[in-house]
């Protein structure tokens, strides 16, 4: 799609670079910002890992949207429909590079991962599945639930800090070595709760020599970072359209390989497709809502206009520009490491001596009530809670400089 089609006729002379975008170029980004965002200035807004703002061009379609299937009511659900989805679900696979029989649409990842993890039907009594304190809450909820699922043992395991790559790789190696029972491992690409990018490559491919089946949470990961969805090696994958793509809230995709549809059950049984390795059986998610669907075209069309590379490199930029600088000044601890290959545009950090709950929400709420900075407090960590800050392309490197005096005040 043309970029000057992605914007009202007031801001069609502004021309998106797309790849050619560098990552530094704040004239450039800040025409990105005033041209297809409306973000509120009340606060310094640095948490957008909850969900994404939509660009102008996908929030005016999903208003279209939302008039259009209203007017024509069930008529265009019962006669339009099918094939809108389908043309959208051809767009999404094959931006991911996957067969379009290989993804289904869900209403975001948890219902995606909890679909993946409770439909997952080789585990028998006595095998085990393993999660980590790095995992989103309501996917261990899941991975602890299989112990009356299907009767295995369910082991959690805390990720080291620091990580390295190679450290991450041994870590999971050596959690399968001592616990050799395990079938089913749940692995976060991206870790909502500190921004650590896993190797998800080599610790799928390390596990599957050894038996044992991963599902992959890519919630925070798909355009966000730069990935190949194929190129991971796994074969059941959750992900969300409402956080980096940019759709409207309540949508999520599944991935399963082809091959492997079938050792995922049918939703309690759901029989809407003839055929029994339909991916679309393995979700039912009711009466869904039919506008959003409709405006993640429009969303993936943003994304690619945008460049999906000069997108993550322009986040990785944000996050480095504040990260890197302070990384071991006064009693900051950087959560994620300096190795490229294990961050992206989120980071977290906690001050030394400050690892609970209480002294997160207090940290939070000083940013925000002396700085007009606001993040998020992050539990679950096993070393201690934290603080997250969540850039976004359109965040101007001014607001990073204000995080940067901030912290330098309070980490003395």
């Amino acid at each position: 799609m043309a970029a000057a089609s992605l914007v009202p006729a007031a801001a069609a002379e502004f021309e998106l670079l797309g790849e050619q975008a560098r990552p530094d170029d704040e004239t450039y980004w800040a025409g990105v910002a005033d041209n297809y965002y409306a973000v509120s200035r009340q606060v310094v807004g640095l948490e957008h890992g909850n969900f994404g703002t939509l660009a102008k061009p996908v929030l005016q379609a999903y208003q279209r949207n939302i008039t259009r299937v209203n007017e024509q009511g069930s008529y265009y659900s019962r006669r339009s429909l099918s094939g809108d989805a389908e043309r959208i679900r051809s767009k999404a696979a094959k931006l991911l590079g996957v067969g379009v029989d290989e993804i289904v649409f869900t209403r975001g990842a948890t219902e995606s991962l909890q679909a993946l993890i409770g439909g997952y039907n080789r585990l028998r009594p006595g095998d085990a599945v393993l999660h980590a304190d790095l995992d989103y809450d309501s996917m261990q909820t899941a991975m602890r639930w299989l112990k009356n699922r299907r009767g295995v043992e369910s082991i959690a395991m805390a990720v080291p800090e620091p990580a390295t790559h190679q450290g991450l790789i041994d870590f999971y190696a050596a959690a399968l070595t001592a616990h050799p029972t395990v079938r089913l491992m749940l692995l976060t690409h991206v870790s909502h709760r500190t921004g650590l990018v896993m190797p998800v490559a080599e610790i799928v491919s390390m596990a599957r020599a050894r038996g044992v089946d991963v599902i992959v949470d890519s919630a925070h990961a798909w355009a966000h970072v730069d990935f190949d969805l194929p190129a991971l090696g796994a074969d059941f994958v959750g992900l969300t359209c409402h956080k980096w793509i940019g759709a409207p809230l309540g949508l999520g995709l599944a991935y399963i390989r082809r091959a492997r549809v079938d050792q995922i059950d049918r939703f309690m049984g759901s029989e809407d497709y003839p055929e029994e390795t339909d991916i679309r059986d393995r979700i039912h998610s009711g009466t869904s809502n039919f506008a959003a669907l409709l405006a993640l075209e429009d969303a993936l069309d943003f994304h690619i206009a945008l460049g999906p590379l000069a997108k993550a490199k322009r986040l990785r930029w944000l996050r480095d520009s504040w990260v890197e600088p302070l990384r071991g000044y006064g009693r900051l601890q950087m959560l994620t490491p300096a190795d490229p290959r294990l961050g992206g545009g989120i980071s977290s950090f906690r001050l030394a001596g400050a690892t609970s709950v209480t002294d997160n929400l207090r940290l939070a709420r000083t940013l925000l009530e002396r700085f007009n900075l606001f993040a998020v407090h992050r539990t679950g960590v096993a070393a201690g809670a934290c603080v997250r800050v969540t850039p976004n392309v359109f965040t101007p490197v001014q607001d990073i400089e204000r995080l940067k005096a901030a912290l330098k005040l309070l980490a003395v």
